[in-house]
């Protein structure tokens, strides 16, 4: 009775550490979001699949639960780390009934960091990670966040900064931003990270970046006021040349 809840990476299996690739092979069932299945599939053809579509995170997690107490070895699986935004916390909270279950969270690459890589080094000094989803979290509440992420000086991460309803969502970030920062910040967007397609943009501003075009699969970095752009990478200096 075991369930590894693992974190996939960015994108394809050479960016999966060695720890999840083993987790994988190790257990009987796979469940995960239906992108995230597809993606790994064609490398696992003998495992049993169990897929389910987005705002169904609980019932996939129930059923590893369930799969689990039957017997089986149950990997969850999450795109980048499972302890960041991912299946880890919902696991834990539905295993609580079953303290004799095992549950073993395996860590994977968070966009921040993937996506981090490829702009350059800009998260070097304290940085804040913020989704601006709102499906479970208030719009007021994501508000005071970035005032005060931004207050602050940390870099600013963005997750999920725009979809089909929420189009209009990283403008409204930038506005809150620009409150308390300079507007010529420069900033970072990196597309489809570690996926074919992979593409980055280094912005100039913030006013700039408010009328970028963005979606779920984009990661938005904002620098803090010494992220510097250098070699059209994006860079903030910890202080150590000082």
């Amino acid at each position: 009775m075991k369930i590894y809840v693992v974190g996939l990476g960015p994108g394809g299996p050479e960016q999966m550490t060695n720890r999840a690739q083993e987790a994988l092979k190790a257990s009987d069932i796979l469940v995960g979001y239906t992108l995230y299945i597809d993606l790994i599939k064609d490398q696992f053809p003998d495992k049993k699949l169990i897929a389910t579509p987005m705002k169904k995170e609980v019932d996939r997690c129930r059923t590893a639960v369930e799969k689990a107490l039957e017997g089986a070895t149950v990997a969850v699986v999450s795109s980048g780390d499972a302890g960041v935004y991912g299946m880890a916390g919902i696991v834990l909270e539905l295993a609580e009934p079953y303290p004799f279950l095992e549950v073993e969270v395996i860590p994977g690459i968070t966009a921040a960091c993937s996506g981090a890589a490829v702009l350059g080094a800009p998260l070097i000094h304290d940085f804040a990670v913020i989704s601006l989803s709102d499906l479970l979290t208030p719009w007021e509440k994501i508000e005071a966040r970035l005032a005060a992420a931004a207050q602050g000086d940390f870099v600013i991460v963005l997750y999920n900064p725009s979809s089909i309803k929420r189009h209009d969502y990283l403008k409204k970030a930038c506005d809150i931003v620009m409150r308390h920062q300079n507007a010529n910040l420069p900033s970072g967007i990196v597309r489809s990270i570690g996926r074919e397609g992979e593409n980055y943009e280094i912005v100039s501003s913030l006013t700039e970046l408010r009328e970028k075009k963005v979606d779920m699969f984009t990661t938005v970095i904002i620098g803090n006021s010494q992220t510097r752009v250098i070699n059209n990478k994006l860079v903030t200096p910890r202080g150590y040349r000082k």
